[in-house]
Order: C-alpha cells, then structure tokens, then sequence
C-alpha cells in the first residue's frame, strides 16, 4: 500500500501558496486494508475514508466510466491494481494531476508543472469533457489563478461541451455552488469570461450581460472584501428585479443573496441620488428596504451600490442614509406608544418621529 498526496495541496505547494487542505489518494489496498487501520468510511459512491488522527480524507485508487449525461452519470471502480496514473488520468487540469509521495517525491505523468511554470490551465485527458462540473471548476480556477490562461484544445473541448448540452445537465445546486465560490475569489470577473467565451455562461445565466463595466464591478466589490450577498447584488445590478427572482429560483440562490440582489437593483437610482433626498423620502427608502429591523442587510444593500460606482472611499449618498436611518433608529418607538392615546395613531405617531430625527440629522450633516 502506497499513500500519495494530490490536488490542490501539491499545486498550491508549487505555487507558494498556503495548504488548506490536504487529499490522498491510496494505491494498492482494499478497503478492509484502509478499516483495519483504523480509517473511518464516509464515501457513498466509493471508497474514501478519513484518517483517524488527521481526519483528513483519503481515497482509493480509482477508475471511471461515463454511463449517462451530467456529472453524476458515472460507475466508480476501485481494485488494488488500479496504477496511480490510473488514478491521476481522469482528473481535471494538469496542475491537479501532480502526486506527492511520502518522501517528497512528486509524480507528474501530464505536465502539470510545466503548466504551473507557464500558467495554463490544460486537461489532462478526454474524459475532461464527460463532467460539465469541470467547466464550472476550471473557471473557478481563473477567478482564483486570474494570471493564468486556457489552453486553446481545453477551450474547444468545453465550447464542444457546450454544444453537446452537457452543461444543460448540471444540477441547480451544484451550479450555484460552482458560482458562489468563483464569486469570492480575488477575480472573479476571470470565472465570467472563462464561462462566457466557452459560451456556458448563456447557458447557465442568460440573465448576465456581459460589459466590461460589469466586470470592473465585480472586481472592485472582490478587492473591498465584501461578503458573498454583496458580490451576488453587485453582479446583478442591471438585471430586472423577476429575473433576477427567476436566476434565484431557477439556481436555488440563498434568501439572503436573493434578497438583497432585487433590493440592490430595484434601489439604484434611489440610493445614487440620495444627497437630493428630503426626510420623508430618506425614511422612506429606510422602510422600504426593512433597515430599521435588518440594519446590517441595509448596510451591504449600500456596499452593493457604491461598487456600482467603483468607490474605493466614504460613498456620500451611503453616509447621507445610514446617518439617517441610524437617527430613525434611536427613536424610543416603545415609550412613544406608551404615550400614545389613540391606539390607532401608533403608527403615525412613530413615522413622523423618525422623519424628525431624520430631518434633525440632515439639517447637521
């Protein structure tokens, strides 16, 4: 039995890069070898365990076979026979092909350092093209490694994909998963233009127009740091508020990305245009976007819209709303319906109370 690291840690090794997490892959041992040792299975469609004391995941040595569209349309085989070439053959990219012995000793059968020297992302075999999931990943990949370029064959081979409708066979979720990760990485405008010039990006999310003003947007929301939610508005703030609910429902997007996306588009102008706003307009929009019960929504809501103007520094409009909704807030609504006489004025009464700390608040600022 032979143990091997692989993936990500070894290319991120070669590249300088900090190790996250570390995959092993197993050759010449049974799974009854890896449960006598101690090693605890989790795998569902083959044998992978995780280490006892590392926890840590290692694999069996594997082939497959395509047996039917999509990414889970495979049959996994595992046999002690089963080469470590046989295993790194149906990986994705040659920089994920790269094997680490436990001496240090690094197994390259497809280039995949010279591919790191020239960064390239290249496939390793055909069997690229039978898993959509690897465009998604390779564009992934660019929004990460955005020096890096796509080897002209790799880029025909998913532009066939493309046109073969395998990556109409992708599942929802996978998809959003693939989209969300790409969208924190440092350039994710480099996952858009992988995707868009394989033509996948149509497929996926027509909705998305691309521009290269879009695509400063997204990086300058990336390069503030800004959360996933902020990311997601940011790239949708020209799409209609029904498509983007209807991206949001076709990919299964999480409430919170969906929410503040319509928000963030259906908001725009009002939000660019708040220096000319008067109190009852400002507490208006507080309402509308719910900041006085979501006050930390409201503040990515503004994150979202000052990446549309690329501002590296104090937005005003944003300072200008989120004094006056910070004013709104300090409103003691409790002791105000207390004092209230005529129960039905509650509301009125607490209205007009913020407008006037809103008011106090602009008539300073």
């Amino acid at each position: 039995m032979k143990i091997y690291t692989v993936g990500g840690a070894v290319r991120d090794q070669l590249l300088g890069l900090p190790v996250k997490d570390h995959d092993h892959v197993v050759v010449g041992a049974t799974p009854e070898d890896m449960l006598r040792q101690g090693f605890r299975p989790v795998g569902k469609d083959f044998p992978v365990f995780l280490h006892p004391k590392t926890q840590e995941e290692y694999a069996l040595a594997r082939t497959e076979r395509k047996t039917a569209p999509g990414y889970r349309g495979f049959v996994f085989h595992t046999a002690p026979d089963v080469t470590l070439e046989d295993d790194l053959v149906r990986r994705d990219l040659t920089i994920n092909a790269i094997a680490q012995a436990e001496d240090g000793t690094l197994t390259d059968p497809f280039g995949g350092i010279q591919d790191i020297e020239n960064k390239i992302f290249r496939h390793v075999s055909d069997a690229f093209g039978e898993d959509p999931v690897r465009i998604l990943r390779l564009a992934r990949f660019a929004a990460r490694f955005h020096t890096f370029t796509v080897a002209p064959a790799t880029l025909d081979l998913m532009r066939q994909m493309v046109l073969d409708g395998e990556v109409d066979a992708l599942v929802a979720e996978r998809v959003w998963q693939e989209l969300a990760k790409g969208l924190m990485e440092s350039h994710p405008s480099r996952m858009l233009t992988v995707l868009h010039e394989c033509g996948a990006l149509q497929r996926i999310v027509p909705e998305i127009t691309l521009s290269e003003r879009l695509l400063q947007v997204i990086d300058h929301a990336a390069a503030q740091g800004h959360e996933l939610p902020v990311r997601f508005a940011a790239l949708m703030l020209h799409v209609s508020k029904d498509a983007i609910e209807q991206l949001s429902e076709r990919l299964r997007v999480p409430n919170e990305c969906r929410e503040l996306a319509v928000m963030a588009a259906r908001e725009l102008d009002q939000i660019n245009g708040a220096l000319d706003l008067h109190a009852e307009a400002v507490m208006s929009l507080c309402e509308r976007c719910d900041g006085l019960r979501k006050p930390q929504r409201f503040v990515q809501l503004l994150q979202a819209v000052a990446c549309h103007g690329l501002v590296t520094g104090d937005f005003a409009p944003a300072a200008r709303l989120q004094g006056g909704l910070d004013a709104a807030r300090a409103v003691n609504a409790g002791a105000l319906a207390q004092g209230c006489t005529e129960p039905k004025r509650i509301p009125e009464v607490i209205h007009a109370a913020r407008v006037a700390a809103v008011q106090a608040f602009l008539a300073q600022a």
